[in-house]
């Protein structure tokens, strides 16, 4: 074989084996030869390649850069590195890439192309990528404040963003420490652990409140991401941060105004609670110290004659504890505090907000925590005068709706504070007027007296226009309605004398039914007849009470208070000392009927020598028992009256416990639907949630206000007890309970068996009782006076050492030796259906003739001014007289005494 066929071989075998597509066209567009890798890329057969233009194969936008190639390669130029994308067999496309040289002689073109479709691929997805990563980039820099710090924390890049929220330039931010922005907001142990996470190559996120340049504060909700070296340690940080502040806001604000919500109905709870005025404002500056950032709350008063100032309630409070100073020995020198706070007001008396104060002094008065901190101070004033000062330090700012609820609440303290001591003056001088009447109806029968001393106290105490006593006498021949006594201003006519009863028909109705007549305005009453508006008319008389006075004569009286100037609003208080005052003069106006006919009884036993000493015995016992009748129905009104002053208050936060709890269920209930919305709260929340035990304090709660609920429970059995013993009510004889008398009895003189003098022991045995038909009211003054005596007889002989004396009553229950004082009570039914009452001490017991004597009127073996010897005597009368019972004492020296009282169960 010759060199040249050899060389053609070779030719041959390397044109087909070659990796690249090789081939040859002709000028007039076609193929002509190609080798294998032509087919194998692209899937054509050789007739395809051969009977098709290779125009054809090119893609439609690129034919045009092929047709330009094709006059370059006609014109005798080289064709480098064209790329278009050639046409497959299943219609997909491949780029190639193209070198082509044109033979003019042979009207020829030899080209070589490369398959480069992976690497247009990978071109086309970098692009793609660099488009996307340039769009995030232009979000980011328009929506985030984006910064770059090295491992050290050195800020190397901030974009505008960051810029302008932080204030600073991007010149004063490059080469700065990141803390530049910090705002001390957060706690060391918050960017202990965004450094730990970041610094182990993790991501970070989370809400950072910032400082700017020009001092004001911004949120960022955060995301830092570190980049990591060959080895995995990061050697920067890219920290991405969204501005969050307005949001922040808003949610700050929405927790304030819930946390002032909540602050302004605890404070309303505080001062309505019944309770004394130190109490009331101790609870209220807990309460601010509790929803405050405080380190201090004070509230001074000034003391009303001296006008020294004086502490009622402080709260002191650290980082984890809060002080109550309850009194001047907590905080010795608080006038000094107080006085340099006044110093600061101005003399109008204007409140003190966020007033940057430093106090000092070299007396350790003010310790460290008061200093260099925030003071808001409100003056307390009552009609344009200040009655005292609210005082806060804080070291963070005060919000504008906290010192609007500030004001307020200073006002409401204010206004408590004025109501209480308007009360205590009321109740000061109510008491008093009630002690006046009662002390001049025990020592002097004149009612006249009475009469007009009631009516001008009554219009002193009340601030009214006019007070008279209005009396009808309706057994006579011609019935008379006459105002007898009148307290008035001076500038109003008198009304004394007799009123036609034919003009006030109304009148007349009112007092003969006994009903009480309140009316606020005249001129807004309807219920009233033309007369009667037309007599109150004449005296101009706006507004008017009316409290009927019934005595067991038959006569009617009533207590008249009006108001000429305005119309009066008539309160319960008012009407509730009325009613005390008339109550007063009933016994009075009795008290006097009676000593007139005792007068009439002794002038007629005048012209009887012979029953002249048993008349003024029996005067004697009837003023004595009047007097004794008076003072226990005093001591029932007293007890009444005290039950009824406690019901109200005690009903009241009896009834608010309930609410109460459903408001505090509804809080809670919020607070559960916050920690399953928002499982992870700030770590503030979260700490002071731990702080202050959340769990347990809302499990705790409900128990406090159970405990608190049996607590008001026991305060209305107490109560109950005490208008049970008074049973001012009850004058006709009903079926009670005999052990429910005895039962408030002994509640009454609880204070007396265990007293200082002398530590009593009770014991009862009660057998079944049925209900007994009796006068309740008559029967506990009964077990009053012999449970009395009883004790006095066991101080007196405790007094003297003669304790220890071994006592034997005559009942089936044995009596224990008695080595301390003893009283024993028991209770059973006898044969003949009688109720049997037995009441015994180990006292020194009495002789016989004493026995003998111990019913007798003023009989008593007490020393002068201790007792007055009626007591058994009345007590005696009760059972025997009333009841048709019998009364025996059982009694020997130095074996004690004992009592049987037996009463018929049912009156038939």
């Amino acid at each position: 074989m010759s060199d040249d066929k050899e060389t053609e071989m070779s030719y041959s075998q390397f044109f087909s084996r070659s990796n690249d597509l090789l081939c040859i066209a002709s000028f007039n567009g076609y193929f002509k030869f190609f080798n294998p890798m032509w087919t194998k890329t692209f899937g054509w057969s050789d007739w395809e390649f051969t009977n098709k233009p290779f125009i054809d194969f090119a893609h439609p936008e690129d034919r045009h850069a092929c047709s330009v190639a094709y006059l370059k390669l006609a014109a005798g130029e080289e064709v480098f590195g064209l790329e278009n994308r050639f046409l497959c067999q299943d219609g997909s496309y491949k780029w190639l890439s193209w070198n082509a040289t044109a033979s003019g002689d042979e009207r020829l073109i030899y080209a070589v192309a490369r398959d480069i479709t992976a690497r247009k691929e990978n071109e086309v997805s970098q692009q793609q990528y660099i488009k996307e990563l340039e769009a995030l980039k232009f979000a980011l820099n328009i929506h985030s404040l984006v910064a770059i710090t090295d491992r050290y924390g050195r800020v190397t890049y901030a974009n505008e963003k960051f810029c302008e929220v932080s204030k600073y330039s991007k010149e004063e931010l490059i080469g700065q420490d990141h803390r530049i922005v910090n705002s001390g907001y957060h706690s060391q142990d918050f960017f202990k652990n965004l450094w730990r996470t970041i610094s182990q190559g993790n991501l970070w996120k989370g809400e950072i409140k910032n400082k700017a340049k020009d001092g004001t504060y911004y949120w960022v909700d955060t995301l830092i991401v570190p980049f990591l070296d060959k080895v995995g340690k990061p050697y920067q940080y890219v920290a991405i941060r969204t501005d969050i502040t307005q949001r922040k806001l808003s949610e700050l604000a929405l927790l304030e105004r819930s946390r002032l919500s909540l602050l302004s109905a605890e404070i309303n709870l505080a001062i309505s609670q019944s309770s004394s005025l130190p109490e009331i404002l101790q609870s209220c500056t807990k309460t601010l110290s509790q929803y405050l950032d405080t380190a201090f709350v004070c509230i001074w008063t000034f003391e009303n004659q001296t006008h020294q100032i004086q502490l009622q309630a402080g709260i002191r409070c650290t980082d984890r504890t809060c002080q109550t100073l309850t009194n001047s020995q907590d905080f010795p020198n608080h006038a000094v505090l107080a006085n340099s706070i006044i110093g600061l007001m101005t003399k109008n008396n204007q409140a003190l907000f966020n007033e940057e104060i430093t106090l000092k002094n070299e007396e350790y008065f003010l310790e460290p925590f008061l200093s260099n901190f925030l003071l808001a101070a409100y003056p307390l004033i009552i009609e344009q005068q200040s009655i005292g000062i609210l005082a806060l330090f804080s070291k963070e700012l005060f919000s504008n709706p906290t010192h609007n609820l500030l004001n307020w609440i200073a006002n409401s303290v204010a206004v408590a504070i004025d109501r209480i001591w308007a009360r205590e003056e009321l109740l000061s001088r109510r008491e008093a007027l009630l002690l006046r009447l009662a002390s001049q109806i025990r020592n002097s029968l004149e009612l006249n007296t009475i009469l007009a001393t009631a009516v001008s106290e009554i219009r002193s105490l009340l601030q009214i226009d006019r007070c008279y006593f209005l009396r009808y006498l309706p057994n006579l021949p011609q019935p008379t309605l006459t105002i007898t006594h009148e307290a008035r201003n001076s500038d109003l006519p008198t009304m004394l004398g007799n009123i036609p009863v034919q003009k006030v028909p109304f009148l007349v109705n009112i007092l003969l039914n006994g009903e009480l007549l309140c009316i606020d305005a005249i001129n807004s009453t309807c219920f009233i007849d033309c007369y009667t508006q037309e007599f109150l008319s004449k005296f101009g008389i706006q507004a008017q009470i009316l409290l009927p006075v019934k005595n067991n004569s038959g006569e009617f009286g009533a207590i008249v208070c009006s108001h000429s100037c305005e119309k009066r609003i008539w309160s319960h208080s008012e009407i509730s000392l009325l009613q005390a005052v008339t109550d007063q003069l009933a016994i009075a106006i009795d008290h006097a009927q009676l000593y007139r006919e005792s007068c009439a009884a002794t002038l007629a036993a005048q012209t009887h020598a012979e029953k002249l000493s048993e008349t003024l015995q029996k005067l004697q016992e009837t003023q004595a028992q009047l007097i004794q009748h008076e003072k226990m129905s005093s001591l029932g009104q007293l007890v009444a009256g005290v039950a009824h002053e406690i019901n109200n208050p005690v009903n009241f936060i009896h009834g608010n416990i309930t609410h109460a709890s459903e408001y505090i269920q509804d809080l809670l209930e919020l607070l559960k639907l916050y920690n399953q919305h928002y499982p992870y709260p700030a770590p503030e929340i979260r700490y002071f949630g731990e702080e202050i035990e959340i769990e347990f304090l809302a499990d705790d709660l409900s128990k406090l206000l159970s405990s608190m609920k049996l607590g008001t429970n026991r305060i209305r059995e107490i109560v109950l007890s005490l208008r049970n013993f008074s049973r001012l009510d009850e004058a006709a004889k009903k079926p009670v309970d005999i052990h429910e008398g005895l039962e408030n009895t002994l509640l009454i003189l609880q204070h007396r068996l265990k007293s200082n003098k002398c530590n009593i022991s009770l014991v009862k045995e009660y057998n079944h009782l049925p209900l007994v038909d009796c006068y309740p009211g008559q029967l506990n003054q009964v077990f009053m006076n012999i449970l009395t005596n009883a004790i006095d007889a066991l101080e007196e002989g405790n007094g003297h050492g003669a304790m220890g004396i071994e006592i034997t009553p005559n009942t089936q229950c044995p009596m224990p030796t008695a080595h301390s004082p003893t009283i024993h009570i028991s209770t059973a039914v006898t044969s003949n259906n009688f109720a049997l009452i037995q009441i015994a001490d180990n006292g020194f017991g009495m002789t016989e003739d004493i026995r003998k004597r111990l019913f007798d009127p003023f009989f008593t073996t007490k020393p002068v001014g201790k007792g007055t010897g009626l007591g058994l005597s009345i007590s005696y009368q009760i059972i025997v007289e009333k009841h048709g019972g019998s009364l025996k004492c059982i009694s020997e020296p130095g074996k004690g005494t004992e009592f049987l009282i037996q009463i018929p169960i049912s009156s038939n």
